[in-house]
């Protein structure tokens, strides 16, 4: 009996030709120049897509307007098309263009520029690119919208108007995406960057966020919820084991970013206090609790992996490490659904948490095991 289809999407963005700042911005220059995103997409194709496991789907993630646009859009499309690769996701890229706040900005002229950019967007995965998505409608991309504009650094009362302002906004969009009503829409919660102050820090914020524009607004929260994004909640220390109970108790997990700052798996520095790192996945205890959790709920949509490359990686590093990534999830996946949850359950009950820690323990051998194998 054939395995599942798994479906792993592949962030654009991970393929660049360095970061720059305090670390060299040319490191891979075969990522830079000429480099397009159906370039990204026939590599993924030639060099990733082969050393998976058969059961794993691709997708490919991407920004409009800086690596997909109505110029390349066509020809992104027919890439996908050719690979066998779907659209998973695509995301408005306005704080490229955008930093006073977004659609929640109290400047009118900047909120009117930031709903015109996430409109085209839109118009944009109907249009040129609906035919690089997946049949299955539940698999449908994801629309998903960071925070990285609507933010604020001076504590004023105007932050009030900003967080009506981002209501009246999605809300906005929300009525635009209607006339085709698939895509599933999602914020990407995040506490800072690009500023120190931002709104939908949370989880909860997000989930609590359409439950508001449902109320006052009438926008229905079906296909409406959260971008998973372990690596921002483990960034100012909360539990991303909660936040994954939260997503799917008010069934709002719309899609995933697996990847991680690092710090919980006892090898890879970063957490708590540290900027935003993004390594991939890690084989760890609370990486099988997650994939446990979403297993019993049947989540089957996209699991992105939202990473970068490190500094130091040539090109090969840096594919290697996208492969590792997937690998662990799917060796994680594995040990989750192998493991005795009844016995678990039980230990739990009689209060017997070492030996809980035990049964974890052994998944995580077992976990770090089906990588090996899978990495030969």
């Amino acid at each position: 009996m054939a395995a599942e289809k798994s479906l792993h999407s592949i962030c654009r963005w991970t393929f660049n030709p360095g970061k720059g700042g305090f670390v060299p911005a040319d490191m891979r220059p075969e990522w830079g120049g000429k480099f397009s995103t159906a370039d990204m997409i026939k590599l993924v194709k030639e060099r990733i897509a082969p050393r998976l496991p058969d059961n794993v789907q691709l997708g490919i993630e991407m920004h409009y307007d800086n690596e997909v646009d109505e110029d390349t859009a066509a020809e992104v499309a027919d890439a996908l098309v050719d690979t066998g690769i779907y659209l998973a996701m695509i995301t408005p890229g306005a704080h490229v263009h955008w930093g006073y706040g977004g659609v929640a900005s109290l400047d009118a002229k900047e909120r009117k520029a930031v709903e015109d950019f996430g409109l085209r967007t839109v118009d944009l995965a109907y249009g040129p690119l609906k035919k690089a998505w997946h049949p299955d409608e539940s698999k449908a991309p994801a629309f998903i919208i960071w925070n990285g504009s609507f933010g604020y650094d001076i504590a004023t009362v105007g932050v009030r108007q900003m967080y009506q302002n981002l209501k009246e906004s999605i809300a906005g969009l929300c009525k635009y995406e209607q006339k085709g009503g698939s895509l599933f829409i999602g914020f990407e919660p995040k506490p800072n960057e690009g500023h120190p102050a931002m709104l939908i820090p949370t989880v909860a914020s997000a989930v609590l966020f359409w439950r508001k524009i449902e109320e006052e607004l009438g926008i229905s929260r079906a296909k409406k919820g959260v971008n998973k994004e372990f690596g921002h909640s483990e960034m100012i220390g909360l539990d991303h084991v909660y936040d994954t109970v939260e997503e799917l108790d008010n069934d709002a997990m719309v899609h995933m970013h697996l990847n991680s700052q690092g710090y919980n798996d006892g090898i890879i520095l970063g957490g708590p206090g540290k900027y935003d790192i993004d390594h991939g996945t890690r084989v760890n205890g609370m990486n099988i609790a997650i994939a446990g959790l979403i297993q019993q709920a049947g989540y089957s949509r996209w699991k992105g992996h939202d990473m970068q490359t490190r500094a130091y990686d040539n090109v090969e590093q840096g594919i290697d490490r996208v492969v590792r990534s997937v690998l662990s999830w799917e060796a994680c996946e594995k040990a989750a659904r192998e493991l005795d949850t009844a016995a678990l359950m039980d230990v739990l009950g009689k209060r017997e948490t070492a030996k809980a820690e035990d049964v974890m323990r052994a998944a995580v051998v077992s976990a770090q095991r089906y990588f090996d194998e899978m990495y030969k």
